[in-house]
């Protein structure tokens, strides 16, 4: 019989679906679930967006250029320069969603066998990339009692080798909520300089920053144009996840001509979606502050109803929309499991993410889970009380 690649054998599970067929059994017994496992706003996508491909009058759907459409690109470069980024439509590959995007970047910055430093924990699916492009993931702990904030820079600098080609931080962090700082950006430039080094930023959650603080983009620092990529997306920022657009942006010509050839080899991104893409960029700001407002009260609710559980420490975010909670138990994986499985709590249950597949450390995050407040609040305070009730069964087994 053919056999399975070594790789694909390597590729992780995701901690955000792999639970998805214990959620469909219990919603077929009847059991309501709270989806809390994954980033899926419930806040409705632009209205302009949505407008701008039902009017639409294409008659044959076109291949894109390779790198988007350069309205589109043009359009994204005015975006950044709003937010203090000044970067042209040729600094940009539009790409199917930020996935691409960061895959993308790592085959054209590493080779097989490379190794890229990410502060943990991190998005689950760096593990799946990283596996996918043969890359060496090289941690770096952040811990919740610190409210993961960015390590020390000697502990950046303890893990940099030969093969060390990137820092890849995501910023808003997922899944902490962690926000870094201008001065934590300027210590992380300071590192890929003096490494000759690239800086990686995941920055599709820039505009969701709570408490009157400011996102500062690694493209703010005047010195990085050579080192500094950009991965975005407008799955969170415009509530657009199934549109599956994103982009790389650098001023490093090099970098742009080599993620090319990537984009050229499947050929163009999705029409449609590039259409409303460019639509939603005609967002007004009113948009964003009645969202932001919203994900601010929901992580306050959340946090104020998680702390009140006894033996639940919570880090409290300061944006996106997820923040890591650590339970009073050993396994969040299995606890996780039987929570659709077998527990129900008035016919209704959670679905959480298990915070293991969050990390690439093996024994790190066994306690803790991940929760995505992107639920109204009434639905959240009925799963923080679930999962109240969930704990005094499951410890007392």
């Amino acid at each position: 019989m053919p056999s399975i690649s070594t790789k694909g054998q390597a590729m992780p599970e995701s901690p955000i679906r792999k639970l998805v067929p214990y959620a469909e059994d219990a919603k077929k017994r009847g059991t309501s679930v709270y989806h809390l496992n994954i980033g899926q706003p419930d806040i409705k996508t632009p209205k302009c967006a949505l407008d701008a491909v039902k009017r639409n009058d294409l008659d044959i759907i076109k291949y894109s250029r390779s790198e988007g459409s350069v309205v589109y690109r043009s359009k994204l470069s005015s975006y950044y320069a709003q937010n203090d980024i000044f970067v042209k439509a040729e600094n940009i590959v539009v790409t199917t969603g930020g996935s691409e995007a960061l895959l993308f970047a790592f085959g054209s910055v590493m080779d097989v066998g490379d190794e890229v430093i990410i502060p943990e924990p991190f998005y689950a699916n760096y593990n799946g990339f990283s596996t996918a492009s043969g890359v060496n993931v090289v941690p770096v702990i952040s811990k919740i009692e610190d409210n993961f904030a960015l390590p020390p820079i000697e502990d950046f600098e303890k893990l940099i080798t030969n093969k060390t080609k990137a820092i890849l931080i995501c910023n808003p962090g997922n899944p902490t909520g962690y926000l870094y700082s201008k001065e934590e950006i300027k210590k992380l430039a300071a590192i890929v300089i003096k490494h000759d080094l690239f800086l990686i930023a995941d920055e599709v959650y820039r505009e969701f920053v709570y408490d009157e603080t400011e996102h500062y983009s690694i493209l703010q620092e005047n010195d990085l144009d050579r080192h500094a990529i950009i991965i975005d997306s407008v799955s969170k920022r415009y509530s657009m996840c199934g549109a599956r657009i994103g982009c790389v942006v650098s001023k490093n010509e090099e970098v742009i001509e080599t993620v090319l050839k990537f984009a050229q080899a499947r050929l163009s991104p999705p029409t449609y979606a590039q259409i409303a893409s460019e639509a939603a960029l005609d967002t007004p700001q009113s948009y964003f502050d009645e969202v932001i407002n919203e994900y601010a009260s929901r992580r306050d609710l959340l946090i104020s109803e998680l702390q009140k559980i006894d033996g639940v420490k919570v880090a409290k975010p300061r944006g996106a929309f997820y923040c890591i909670a650590e339970l009073p138990l050993k396994n969040a994986d299995a606890f996780a499991q039987w929570l659709l499985e077998v527990f129900d709590y008035q016919n209704k249950t959670i679905m959480v993410a298990p915070a293991a597949g969050f990390y690439s450390s093996p024994d790190l995050g066994l306690n803790q889970i991940r929760i995505a407040y992107v639920l109204k609040k009434s639905d959240l305070i009925n799963s923080v009380k679930i999962l109240k009730e969930a704990l005094k069964v499951y410890t007392e087994q």
